[in-house]
């Protein structure tokens, strides 16, 4: 399984949604980097997506996108093929 990789805050239900998605998945090895505890971390985050929302999702090196982009991946069945 990839290594998953994801930006969140200590105060953000669409991560805590997220995870408990990706833990039901039986992802197991989930970084999390909190942006609210390293401003550095949120620069790193809005350069390599793009973005400034979180969650922001990697699976491996593919950006999944948010906790939105992560459901709508595994409604159509792309999400277990990413995380094999």
């Amino acid at each position: 399984m990839p290594q998953v990789t994801m930006y969140s805050t200590t105060v953000c239900p669409y991560c805590v949604m997220a995870e408990k998605l990706l833990l039901k998945k039986g992802v197991s090895n989930l970084e999390k980097i909190l942006i609210d505890r390293d401003p550095t971390q949120r620069e790193i985050m809005m350069t390599r997506t793009s973005r400034r929302t979180v969650p922001q999702i990697y699976i491996g090196e593919t950006h999944v996108g948010g906790y939105d982009d992560l459901v709508a991946l595994d409604r159509v069945g792309k999400l277990d093929p990413l995380l094999a």
